[in-house]
């Protein structure tokens, strides 16, 4: 690696703790699921990038125009000489438009996907030579401790509404550890989904290109290579709806068949129809993010919409 850029990459053991017992728990229930961390192997974190390239998901867009229009206004509030942690190492773009608006002394990705996090990072630290990139490979949803010292001066960015695949409940406690861990050296700057009209929503998630449904089905190969299941990807579908009674859409693979599968020396049955719950994704008011903020802990809340009122990006501290 080059001696001119500033880069080092941590990995906590919490990511090898429980993920088979965790992974077969999830599909021995009756409502059987995936939890949706597991779509984000190296070509999950492709897929979703190419998910956010159609013309349907309108959400990365229109973050990416919002975070370009007013970004000097959120650096303003981050302040110089920061340290921007980011929960999950996403878009590149959007984590550059920040960047260059906000300065930091050190930049801190995190996600679960080693190899994803790893090429990402790299190519921060490779284009900011000037920049301290200190990356840790965890799972972000879980409590974790950061494994390198805050500064004075500290923000979180989380991004690509990420918030919505935790349930309301589950976004105030997580909300609730990040504000504890940076304590009361910052904020966080957060990407939020909002409430539109369901044909909106439902053409997002599925887009005619097909590529959310290969991101869907994508989770079972990457637990086949997990765990060792055997999982035939050809004998399920990609199923996704808005829910309006919770404020969600939600995802599903839909088995094509009754069959059988084999996960950690267990046989798990499936009827022909029978669904795997993969992912929620809450969609939130104006008023919702502000209470669920103020829930977990905030005081104060600054806000940027799109004109439409689709997205909101919220400063939290």
């Amino acid at each position: 690696m080059s001696e001119s850029i500033q880069y080092e990459l941590h990995e906590l053991d919490m990511l090898k703790v429980d993920v088979a017992d965790e992974l077969l728990a999830g599909l021995q229930q009756t409502q059987k699921s995936i939890a949706p961390k597991y779509f984000y192997d190296e070509r999950g974190s492709e897929l979703f990038t190419e998910i956010t390239g159609t013309q349907e998901y309108y959400v990365t867009r229109t973050e990416i125009a919002l975070l370009k229009q007013y970004g000097a206004e959120m650096a303003a509030c981050i302040g110089p000489d920061s340290l921007l942690v980011e929960y999950g190492s996403g878009s590149s773009e959007k984590i550059r438009i920040l960047l260059d608006q906000v300065k930091p002394k050190i930049y801190a990705p995190l996600d679960i996907s080693r190899d994803y996090l790893d090429s990402a990072a790299v190519g921060v630290a490779t284009e900011y030579p000037w920049l301290e990139v200190k990356a840790a490979c965890l799972d972000y949803t879980q409590p974790f401790s950061l494994p390198f010292a805050l500064l004075d001066n500290c923000a979180g960015f989380f991004p690509g509404s990420s918030i919505g695949n935790f349930t309301p409940d589950s976004a105030i406690e997580f909300l609730s550890r990040v504000r504890n861990q940076l304590q009361d050296k910052g904020g966080l700057l957060l990407g939020v989904d909002l409430k539109k009209d369901d044909v909106v929503l439902n053409a997002a998630y599925n887009d005619t290109a097909g590529i959310t449904a290969a991101f869907n089905l994508n989770v079972l190969s990457h637990i086949n290579n997990l765990i060792g299941s055997n999982f035939d990807t050809s004998q399920f579908v990609h199923f996704a709806q808005y829910n309006d009674k919770l404020g969600c859409i939600q995802m599903f693979l839909e088995s094509l068949s009754n069959q059988r599968v084999e996960v950690l020396g267990k046989t798990i049955e499936f009827s022909k129809g029978e669904m795997i719950h993969t992912e929620d994704s809450f969609k939130y008011s104006v008023s919702e993010v502000e209470l669920m903020a103020r829930s977990a802990g905030f005081n104060e809340i600054k806000s940027w919409t799109d004109e439409k009122g689709w997205f909101g990006i919220f400063y939290l501290f």
